[in-house]
C-alpha cells in the first residue's frame, strides 16, 4: 500500500460563485485538484477529504448545501471525510491518527483557501513529521484587506505558497505532480 495521502482540504459549495465566500480562480483549482484525486486514486493512494464546518457561523452552516463538497471532487467509495471546525486539519480531528494507523509518510495538500486552511494544514503536517507536498494550482484563495490596502488574490496565493516552499515542504504543479 502507498504511503502517501492526498489531502482534499475544504472543496466546498460554499467557495463556488453560488456559494457564500466564492474564491478567485476555484473552478481552475477544482480541475486540477480532480486531476491529483484521480491519479492518487490510480495509484493506490490514500483520499482524504477534509471539510469545514462552523455550528453557529454565517458560513459553512452544518448541513447547508455551502458546507457541501462541490460535485468537482466527490469522494468515492470508502474514502474517509473528515470534518473539523479549524483552519488546521489536524486540530481536534482524527486525522493524524488515521494517518499514521495507515502508515502514511507523505501527504500532498490540495484545496482552499491558500491563506488559511491550506496553509494552516500543511504547517501542521510538516510539524508532525509528514514530508508535504502542495500542489499550488489546485488550490484558491481570495483578495485579503488590511488597514485599507486591498491585496489582490494571485499576490496572496503566491506569498502563501513560496512560504510554504521556503521550509515546510515542496510545491509543486498539478502536471509537474502527475509527471512523476
Amino acid at each position: 500500500m502507498s504511503k502517501r495521502a492526498i489531502l482534499v482540504v475544504d472543496l466546498q459549495n460554499e467557495y463556488w460563485p453560488q456559494g457564500n465566500f466564492p474564491l478567485v480562480g476555484i473552478e481552475a483549482a477544482a480541475a486540477n485538484a480532480a486531476r491529483v484525486i484521480a491519479h492518487a486514486r490510480d495509484k493506490g493512494d490514500l483520499v482524504v477529504n477534509i471539510r469545514h464546518e462552523a455550528p453557529g457561523g454565517p458560513i459553512f452552516v452544518p448541513g447547508s448545501k455551502g458546507a457541501e463538497i462541490n460535485d468537482a471532487v466527490l469522494p468515492q467509495g470508502d474514502e474517509p471525510v473528515v470534518t473539523k471546525n479549524f483552519p488546521n486539519s489536524f486540530r481536534e480531528t482524527g486525522l493524524d491518527g488515521m494517518l499514521k494507523e495507515k502508515g502514511i509518510e507523505e501527504v500532498v495538500v490540495v484545496g482552499a483557501m491558500s491563506h488559511m486552511c491550506v496553509d494552516a494544514t500543511t504547517r501542521a503536517a510538516n510539524d508532525l513529521g509528514y514530508h508535504t507536498t502542495t500542489i499550488h494550482d489546485a488550490c484558491a484563495t481570495r483578495d485579503l484587506e488590511f488597514n485599507g490596502v486591498t491585496t489582490p488574490a494571485a499576490q496572496v496565493h503566491a506569498a502563501y505558497m513560496a512560504a510554504l516552499a521556503f521550509l515546510y515542504g515542496e510545491v509543486t504543479g498539478t502536471d509537474a505532480f502527475i509527471a512523476r
